[in-house]
């Protein structure tokens, strides 16, 4: 193992890692039913739109290639520590932000320091015993869900009663509260791997060379998570026009629509030790082809298009779990490494999938939007099918 434990992982610690998964996971996505509201704000064009949610999964991409392998040779609860205080400091940048600029760098960081999600992820795994890393992962990856979805909600809520800037304010309090709370109650670890820096980063690259699994699990979990987030940046564009004219609170309503993604996350874990990875990842970005087809077939009807978003965050969060699995199954030495090049392409593939969206929706319309979310969920599962990793 490459970590020594030196506390149980009990279930109040797994909780505590969870909840403070939801919470950080959360910061990459309050800025998408925001994005009208923003550059009405700054008066800016609807062409460079979709880079404000874009620029923090770019930032999050490089935190999981830059950062994220450092817990495989340093204390995990140190590397958290320093992210936490850049979390807060970013946020409070977003919150001040006076331009496009500086709103786009602020967001960047916030996504480097959401990169505590992915040292948490593989602590996690690493405390856990053989027999309950499946119920583990999936635990951990229901707080990722869980944040992703509700995080739109929470952002809806307070931007219509207080105005979006009050929506980074309350995450950078929340992310203080958070990190005060991580430094207290987690581990340390003592990583066995001495490699040095460049080190460690080039045998990430012989991982990608020598590891057909994660090659396979990285390209395809990019793929889907490309289509879900370019369906997630737009769908409030796409709302508040006519005929449905919402309100950026009723598009943060949305959110509870797509927690269906966290029974998803939960059945996949369970069914994955039963019938197997494989089968399961099949079956969800089946799903995920399916929802785009609904979601197109609602363009004009909110029960439709609601029907739609739980297909499909169904479908992304129950091929996650079984997904994250097999990547942490690669190398029991290599975890943090292993999970940073499968997040960083799952991340490459958020941040082309929200630029892209907004840009196909603007070109497009929502017609448009969902034959690209089709497509991607397509090459998804003809390459997943072509396979025969387990």
């Amino acid at each position: 193992m490459n970590t020594i434990q030196t506390k149980p992982l009990s279930n109040k610690l797994l909780f505590i890692m969870a909840t403070a998964i939801a919470a950080t996971a959360a910061n990459l996505y309050y800025n998408q039913p925001l994005i009208p509201s923003i550059g009405e704000s700054l008066r800016l064009s609807e062409s460079v739109l979709g880079f404000i949610p874009s620029a923090s999964q770019i930032g999050y991409a490089m935190a999981i290639f830059f950062i994220s392998p450092l817990g495989d040779v340093m204390n995990r609860k140190t590397v958290i520590r320093n992210l936490s205080i850049t979390l807060v400091i970013a946020l409070l940048g977003v919150y001040f932000a006076p331009n496009f600029g500086i709103l786009v760098a602020a967001t960047f960081v916030v996504g480097l320091g959401a990169n505590i999600t992915q040292q948490l992820l593989p602590l996690g795994s690493s405390l856990a015993t053989p027999e309950n890393k499946g119920k583990v992962v999936a635990t951990l990856m229901t707080g990722l869900t869980t944040g992703i979805l509700l995080s739109r909600t929470l952002s809806g809520f307070i931007a219509e009663h207080f105005g979006w800037r009050s929506v980074f304010l309350t995450a950078a309090v929340i992310a203080a509260i958070i990190g005060v709370v991580l430094h207290v109650y987690l581990p340390s670890n003592k990583p066995t791997a001495k490699l040095k820096y460049n080190q460690l980063l080039a045998s990430m690259f012989t991982l990608v060379k020598t590891k057909p699994l994660l090659r396979e699990a990285a390209f395809v979990g990019a793929l889907w998570f490309a289509a879900f987030n370019a369906m997630w940046a737009t769908i409030a564009i796409h709302v508040m026009e006519e005929p449905f004219s919402l309100s950026v609170q009723q598009v943060g309503l949305l959110g509870f629509v797509g927690a269906a993604g966290i029974f998803g996350a939960k059945i996949a874990g369970k069914w994955a030790d039963k019938i197997g990875a494989r089968k399961v990842m099949t079956v969800s970005i089946s799903l995920v082809l399916v929802s785009f087809v609904v979601l197109a077939l609602g363009q004009n009807n909110m029960v439709v298009l609601c029907i739609g978003i739980v297909l499909l965050d169904l479908g992304v969060f129950g091929s996650q779990i079984p997904n994250q699995v097999r990547v942490f199954s690669v190398d029991v030495n290599a975890q943090s490494r292993a999970n940073a090049i499968y997040m960083l392409f799952y991340y490459i593939g958020a941040s082309a999938g929200s630029a892209l969206g907004v840009s196909v929706i603007s070109k497009f319309g929502w017609t448009g939007l969902t034959i690209f979310g089709f497509a991607l969920a397509a090459i998804a599962l003809l390459f997943h099918i072509s396979k025969k990793s387990k």
